[in-house]
């Protein structure tokens, strides 16, 4: 759902599907597949975002369905029945035979039999069989102003909590690419929640939104690391959709493709933490903030022989992104629908429509709506409940089971009322009680002697 979202976005903004599978992270012919199936839909590129609603992806999804669960298809498959043989070519074993291209490793394949595309066998090569395509180190143009954001996550040092334990602090460190100026966010976890809370002060800070973020591979943004195609965390790319930016992570063990944030790290911790003493982390982020705009904002950079917020004043600011409206960061769980007509999402449970019994549902929870969603298709919002708290709609119930399940007195003796006054008349005295759902099992009896013996003999007098 997220990623149809994703391959829309960039689709309607203008960006050939290369650029939008990247941005993504995904093939570009799944890309063609979502844009394709969208137009058969009825979306057109000269509609605005807001025709990318939970309807017209719920259709996308339902036309292009992945088919491979394991993520894999027919050629991946028959490359790992060759794992040795291409992992020996990919090595080499010494002087007479040499380490292998991945195009010579294909024609080899070829020639066995074994046809798959180049980018499959690449990245089976590279994933599976330790190949690592070496280069040249050069130096980057900076790009645009405004465009680009390095982000990275150091470890600072220790604080007392309010609890006066002893916790580790992490700073995540967010550098312009053009000006080199920073914020520093400083957090005693690297969640999903600590890294949007990061970027939320950062673009308070900045006074609006880099057009691309470069992270390292975090664990909360990037689920599946890959050169070529990363796959972010569902929660990072519902953020980067509210932000307006885009992601495009750092590779594995690759610093030179984040080389602005990666020695600000240790600028960091030797000019800013070391030799410091700070009440809480509070106060360490309030000076934290005053040093990134003072200090090292302020400082002449070595490499463009400048100011850092001198030159994003003169040159970024007008640039960036407008600040986005706060963000109420959800919770993503995938739920399974119980016998009950139930999923529980963050200790709460909700009601579900019973043709979803034992089915699995993705579900969208934030400070006011859960949503529940099967195969991207809506099926039913909710309003968000504390934990423990429980929320029912009497529609997604059997009907005869509603009243029992509510604890409905007043549909009860209505029910009663309907086979007959005295019957309705005699429910009402039962129920009649401090603890009436206590009596609720032996109005449940009398309407079992109706179905039984019918409404007229029930009420005959002996």
């Amino acid at each position: 759902m997220i990623e149809v979202k994703e391959v829309l976005r960039g689709w309607l903004g203008g960006a050939g599907l290369r650029t939008v599978a990247e941005r993504a992270g995904v093939d570009r012919k799944t890309a063609r597949r979502y844009v394709e199936a969208a137009q058969a839909a009825g979306l057109e590129r000269t509609a605005g975002l807001v025709a990318v609603d939970d309807e017209l992806v719920g259709a996308v999804v339902a036309a292009v369905r992945p088919v491979r669960p394991n993520g894999h298809g027919q050629a991946w498959e028959a490359l790992l029945a060759r794992e040795e043989q291409i992992r020996a070519w990919v090595k080499g074993d010494g002087k007479d035979n040499k380490a292998l291209s991945i195009v010579k490793i294909e024609d080899l394949l070829a020639r066995q039999g074994c046809v798959v595309p180049y980018r499959t066998l690449h990245r089976f090569a590279t994933e599976r069989c330790g190949y690592r395509a070496k280069d040249t180190t050069v130096r980057v143009a900076d790009g645009e102003p405004g465009a680009e954001l390095q982000v990275d996550f150091g470890q600072m040092g220790y604080l007392l909590d309010a609890d006066g334990r002893r916790r580790k602090v992490h700073a995540l460190i967010l550098t312009a690419v053009y000006s080199r100026h920073m914020f520093v966010w400083l957090t005693y976890s690297q969640t999903l929640a600590a890294v949007i809370a990061g970027c939320e002060a950062a673009w308070a800070f900045f006074g609006g939104v880099f057009k691309v973020l470069i992270p390292d591979n975090l664990k909360p943004v990037v689920t599946d690391a890959d050169a070529v195609n990363p796959r972010l965390s569902t929660g990072w790319l519902d953020y980067a959709q509210h932000a307006g930016f885009v992601t495009d992570p750092a590779r594995v063990r690759s610093p030179k493709d984040k080389p602005r944030v990666e020695r600000t790290v240790q600028y960091v911790r030797g000019n800013f933490w070391a030799g410091e003493t700070f009440t809480d982390l509070a106060d360490a982020q309030r000076r934290a903030e005053a040093w990134c705009r003072d200090k090292a904002g302020m400082r002449i950079h070595g490499t463009i022989q400048a100011r850092p917020l001198q030159v994003f004043t003169d040159t970024e600011a007008a640039a960036l992104l407008a600040l986005p409206q706060p963000y109420d960061v959800p919770v993503f769980r995938t739920v399974k629908v119980h016998r009950d007509f139930h999923v529980e999402v963050a200790k709460a449970l909700y009601s579900v429509p019973g043709e979803f019994l034992g089915q699995q549902l993705d579900a969208r929870a934030d400070s006011e709506l859960v949503k529940l969603y099967h195969h991207g298709r809506l099926v039913k919002t909710h309003p968000r409940q504390r934990p423990g708290g429980r929320w029912t709609d009497p529609a997604d119930l059997p009907a005869e089971k509603t009243g029992y399940a509510l604890r409905d007195l007043t549909r009860l003796i209505a029910t009663c009322a309907g086979h007959g006054q005295n019957i309705g008349i005699y429910a009402e005295r039962i129920l009649d009680d401090p603890l009436p759902w206590t009596r609720m099992r032996a109005v449940y009896r009398l309407l079992g002697l109706v179905r039984r013996y019918g409404p007229v003999s029930t009420t005959r007098e002996n």
